[in-house]
């Protein structure tokens, strides 16, 4: 669904990822917000935590505001890099599915080469059961392996592509279709 009802309006596209965590985290977000300019889109960044001060623990005004943001988005392009593991940022990902709940269309990068069943086989100690299915070796958990980069979840519900400005040109596509259909269905 996209928030964008005015066609002058440029589509507003939440950046959503880990990186409010990097040590260049300002510059970083310049260079997303001037390849969003370049394309026709404004970018929405995430608070980090110098918003104005609120009433209210900080961790909450965060979450507020970048839920805020997120409801006015027409669009997400997120990073899904692995974060501290296997698996992407929690936070992100949590940004991923809300934004998929309120129709709000997704686009990622970041996301490794090959399975996510790939990876943790390279990472944990895993085996293959009597049934062929993957599993941790010890645990007996089975490891998702559908041959998708990621979660099942995250993988049959949004756009994947390899870079940040892919990410956003596959973004302002997505969502020149949306307008194409809703102008076709008016």
């Amino acid at each position: 669904m996209e928030n964008n009802p005015d066609p002058s309006r440029r589509p507003q596209i939440y950046l959503a990822g880990p990186d409010v965590f990097r040590p260049d985290a300002r510059d970083h977000f310049v260079r997303l917000a001037a390849a969003c300019d370049a394309l026709g889109l404004c970018a929405l960044l995430p608070a980090d935590g110098n918003e104005e001060p609120a009433p209210e623990a900080p961790e909450m005004q965060i979450c507020k505001a970048n839920m805020q943001r997120l409801r006015s988005a027409d669009g997400v392009v997120a990073n899904l890099a692995c974060f501290r593991g296997l698996e992407p940022d929690s936070g992100t990902v949590f940004e991923v599915g809300a934004a998929v709940a309120l129709g709000i269309p997704v686009v990622a990068y970041g996301v490794p080469d090959g399975s996510y069943a790939d990876r943790a086989r390279a990472a944990l100690p895993c085996e293959a059961d009597a049934n062929g299915v993957l599993r941790e070796s010890g645990s007996g958990i089975a490891v998702e392996d559908f041959g998708q980069p990621l979660n099942l979840m995250l993988a049959c519900s949004i756009h994947i592509e390899p870079t940040p400005e892919a990410a956003l040109k596959k973004m302002g596509e997505v969502l020149a279709v949306l307008r194409a259909t809703k102008a076709g269905n008016s």
